[in-house]
C-alpha cells in the first residue's frame, strides 16, 4: 500500500434516516455546552472567526470523546497524545477494541450526553449508512483533498486509506503465494479474519479481496463468501478476532487485514511478513465525520484540522496508511518521504469499491455469511 491509491473511485456517500431520540420520558438535563456554543453549526473555522478562535473554543471544552481507535491501528496511538499536549486537551479513548458499527451504536445510546463520541472513524459501508448523524464540516486544507474522497459539503471526507493484504508468520507457515494457497493443509487452524465482515471494515474488505482473488468482484461477493466456507470446510479458517497478542503468542499465524495493520505487527514480531496478492488488489479509505451531536463540537473540528494538517497526515503515513492528502503533500514538499518510501509495494492494477457497490455487497454479506460460516 505504498503506491498512491487510484483517485477515480468516487465514494459518494447516501443520506440515512434520522435516527428518533426518545427522551420524553427523561429528567430534564442542564444545558450543555454543546448546545450554546457556536461551535455546533460552524461548517468552517471561518464561521467562529479563525483557526485561533477554534482552538480558543476548544481549550475552553478541554475534552475530546474518541471511540474505537485502537494505538497500534494507523498510528493512533501518538496521534492522540500528539493532539492532547499540542492543544492541552484531554482526549478519552472509547472502546479502542470496537468496530464501525459500536462508534454508530454509542453515538445513538449516549446521545445527549457528556460521554458521547465526539467524532468518528468508519468503514464506508457504516457511514453510508448513518449519514444523517453527521455535521458538515470542511478543514482549512479541504480543497487538497480529491473531490472522489469527500461529500462536497465536508458532512464525510475520506481520511486514510491502504490495501487489503495476508499477513503471516514466516516462522510458522510457508510464504502464501496467492489466496487460493490458504486451502492448503499447511494452513490448517491457521488464517484468521480481523473481526466480523458484517460490521467491521477490515473484514469486510478481507471478503470483498478473497472475491477478486477468485474471479468475482467487490460487488458480487458470492465468490469471496464461498471461499470463507470452503475455509472452514477445510478445516483452515479459524474464528478468533486477531489481535497483537494473538499473532505474538502464535495463535492466529495468518491474517486478512489492512497492509498498514499487518505491516504494524512486524516492528513487535519479525518474523510477521506482508502479502498483497497482485490479482486482488483491493484498496479502500476510512471516513473521517464529526457527530452532529457531539458534546465538545469545537474540540471535534479542532481534531479535524489537526488529522488534516501536514502534521497529522505525517502521522497517519508514519503509522503505514496513505493519507487522504498524499498527492499534494508530495507536490508541496511537505509528505515525510523517508516513511512515504518505506510502504509496502503493490504490484497490479488497484480496485477502489465505489459506495453503490459496497453497499450491494454488504446486502449479500448481511444475508449470507452466517449461513455460509455459522
Amino acid at each position: 500500500m505504498r503506491t498512491t491509491l487510484a483517485r477515480s473511485a468516487v465514494t459518494t456517500l447516501t443520506a440515512a434516516a434520522m435516527i428518533a431520540f426518545a427522551g420524553a420520558c427523561s429528567p430534564p438535563e442542564k444545558e450543555s455546552e454543546a448546545a450554546t456554543s457556536k461551535a455546533g453549526t460552524a461548517t468552517s473555522a471561518a464561521d467562529l472567526g479563525g483557526l485561533d478562535a477554534l482552538i480558543a473554543e476548544a481549550k475552553k471544552e478541554g475534552q475530546l470523546n474518541v471511540i474505537a481507535l485502537p494505538p497500534d491501528w494507523a498510528n493512533y496511538g501518538e496521534i492522540i497524545k500528539a493532539f492532547g499536549t499540542k492543544y492541552g486537551i484531554k482526549v478519552n479513548s472509547a472502546q479502542p477494541d470496537g468496530n464501525s458499527q459500536d462508534e454508530i451504536n454509542a453515538a445513538t445510546q449516549l446521545k445527549g450526553q457528556d460521554t458521547a463520541p465526539d467524532v468518528f472513524d468508519l468503514g464506508v459501508s457504516v457511514a453510508t449508512a448513518n449519514t444523517a448523524m453527521f455535521a458538515p464540516y470542511k478543514v482549512e486544507k479541504f480543497a487538497d483533498i480529491p473531490d472522489g474522497l469527500k461529500d462536497a459539503n465536508g458532512t464525510w471526507v475520506n481520511d486514510y486509506g491502504g490495501y487489503m493484504s495476508i499477513g503471516y508468520d514466516s516462522a510458522k507457515v510457508p510464504a502464501p503465494t496467492s489466496v487460493a494457497d490458504l486451502l492448503k493443509a499447511e494452513y490448517k487452524g491457521k488464517v484468521a479474519l480481523n473481526g466480523d465482515p458484517t460490521q467491521a471494515g477490515a473484514a469486510f474488505g478481507g471478503v470483498q479481496m478473497a472475491s477478486l482473488a477468485n474471479g468475482g468482484t467487490v460487488e458480487d461477493i458470492t465468490k469471496g463468501v464461498q471461499f470463507f466456507a470452503d475455509l472452514k470446510k477445510a478445516g483452515n479458517f479459524l474464528p478468533v478476532d486477531p489481535t497483537s497478542a494473538t499473532i505474538e503468542s502464535g495463535q492466529t499465524p495468518v491474517v486478512f487485514d489492512w497492509d498498514y495493520l499487518n505491516a504494524a505487527q512486524s516492528k513487535k514480531l519479525p518474523t510477521w511478513k506482508v502479502f498483497v496478492p497482485s490479482d486482488a488488489v483491493l484498496g479502500s479509505y476510512y471516513v473521517q465525520a464529526i457527530n452532529k451531536d457531539a458534546p465538545h463540537p469545537a474540540a471535534a473540528r479542532l481534531w479535524q484540522e489537526f488529522l488534516y494538517s501536514d502534521e497529522g497526515q505525517n502521522l497517519w503515513l508514519k503509522g503505514g496508511a496513505r493519507p487522504v492528502r498524499a498527492d499534494a503533500m508530495q507536490k508541496a514538499g511537505t509528505i515525510d518521504a523517508t516513511a512515504f518510501a518505506a510502504l509496502p509495494a503493490v504490484e497490479g492494477t488497484p480496485v477502489i469499491p465505489t459506495e453503490a457497490q459496497s453497499t450491494k455487497a454488504k446486502e449479500y454479506l448481511t444475508a449470507n455469511w452466517a449461513k455460509a460460516i455459522g
